[in-house]
């Protein structure tokens, strides 16, 4: 656990991180310089200036480099030319000259500092100011080993967000996808994770057996995933952090779409039965499967509610592939979707507004949001093959993949706010589909 309130510090694997408790904030009540707009208009980002931290050796700019990116990245910040700033560099000990910083266009001000302290420990500092009314908004200090240095700067970024924002940062978490490589009619498909900005993959199957539809558990440790090893469709759990993996199901004619429930203890699928499929709930506790759906048609991708009284999927029950949305124990199903062309892959939003799905219309797929009612729905993006909507933990971005199409393209990871606007691509290593985005890291 990281503490935002009070000095702590907790071992996680290579991590010791200590969130010092907020140095020096203002005394007025905190306020979201920021306003998110989630069904469009104009937003005009906030302009920031982060100069490059304090630090003995490329530490400093290193970490300012990733927390700036993280931030602009976002869409909701823009960074002022440095061609304008007061200081290159500038330190947590440093007092702003307030009236230069407002001369350069900044309206948010961020200082750091990277110590090397003894033991193998690094110690970053970091100060966040308000130029406009001259004072500090909030300051933070965390411990680290040196080689985690990336993720100490996303937590940075996260707690400037949440600051400056009022919604929850979501730059301290991963992305786990399907990475494809090889020729378009033999892709050599394996699981792999990476840092939600593409850095830092692992790879976590060898691609020796085909891995479809990776989704995290709640507390972001454990990863479920369709594998076909042994010819046969199984579902497997995988501990991201050991590498540890066990067999979850296995059953002729298996279909996709495993996923976790809200509080990690179930696991949601379908299972095929003849030319039909439904939705079954897996307990890991070693239960048995219990039956949620019983109709003479295809119920797929299901995706619980975030307090797990409800669950979306897609079905083709009523002719064509649509939206339905039912209890968690199962029963009656209403459908939400009534739109022209085709709905599936529906994941409901971590904040509990939102439904985001696919939709094929017209030759062209869609990545769009609904109400969980069905009203109120809004394309972000289209084109020729976009699929596989997921959501940040705090459901204001979404990502998909999408495929260049022709025998030389293949899929790639991109991400767009829930506005529909701020579209960008992941970098990845390989072809890239299927991602999952996972809860901030504890």
């Amino acid at each position: 656990m990281i503490s935002r309130i009070r000095p702590i510090a907790v071992a996680l694997g290579q991590l010791l991180v200590a969130a010092a408790a907020v140095i020096g904030t203002a005394a007025t009540p905190a306020r979201a310089l920021v306003s998110i707009e989630v069904t469009g208009g104009d937003v005009r980002p906030l302009p920031i200036a982060i100069p490059w931290f304090e630090a003995g050796d490329a530490l400093g700019q290193q970490i300012s480099e990733v927390v700036l990116a993280d931030l602009v990245g976002s869409g909701l910040f823009a960074e002022v030319d440095r061609a304008t700033y007061a200081a290159a560099t500038m330190g947590v000990d440093t007092v702003p000259v307030f009236p230069n910083w407002r001369a350069s266009g900044a309206e948010a001000l961020v200082a750091g500092s990277v110590v090397q302290e003894g033991g193998g420990r690094l110690r970053v500092d970091f100060r966040l100011w308000d130029p406009l009314q001259g004072q500090q908004v909030v300051g933070q200090q965390f411990f680290t080993t040196p080689d985690n240095w990336r993720r100490v700067a996303h937590i940075v970024a996260d707690a400037i967000y949440e600051r400056l924002t009022g919604e929850e940062g979501y730059f301290d978490t991963r992305i786990v996808y399907v990475a494809e490589s090889g020729p378009k009619n033999a892709r050599v498909k394996r699981l792999a994770i990476m840092d939600q900005d593409g850095y830092n993959t692992t790879y976590l199957t060898d691609g020796s057996t085909l891995v479809l539809t990776p989704r995290f558990s709640p507390a972001g440790q454990w990863v479920t995933y369709m594998s076909y090893e042994g010819a046969q469709p199984q579902v497997f759990l995988l501990d991201v952090e050991t590498g540890r993996r066990q067999l979850l199901s296995k059953a002729a004619n298996m279909s996709f779409a495993p996923r976790f429930s809200p509080d990690g203890g179930t696991v949601v699928m379908s299972l095929q039965e003849g030319g039909n499929s439904n939705i079954f709930a897996m307990p890991l506790n070693g239960g048995q499967p219990r039956r949620l759906t019983n109709s003479p048609s295809i119920d797929t991708a299901p995706s619980y509610s975030p307090d797990g009284s409800r669950i979306v999927f897609e079905s083709d029950r009523g002719g064509t592939q649509q939206l339905y949305v039912m209890s968690a124990n199962g029963g009656p199903a209403e459908r939400i979707s009534y739109g022209s062309g085709r709905y599936s892959t529906p994941v409901w939003s971590p904040k509990g507004d939102l439904i985001a799905f696919t939709k094929q219309d017209q030759g062209r797929f869609a990545i769009g949001v609904m109400n969980p009612d069905g009203s109120g729905e809004r394309i972000l993006t289209s084109g020729f093959h976009n699929e596989g909507p997921t959501w940040a933990p705090n459901g204001r971005v979404i990502a998909f993949f999408r495929d260049s199409g022709g025998p030389q393209g293949g899929p790639s990871i991109w991400t767009v706010n829930v506005s529909g606007r701020n579209e960008r691509r992941l970098q990845t290593q390989s072809f890239a589909s299927d991602p999952a985005w996972s809860p901030r890291r504890k």
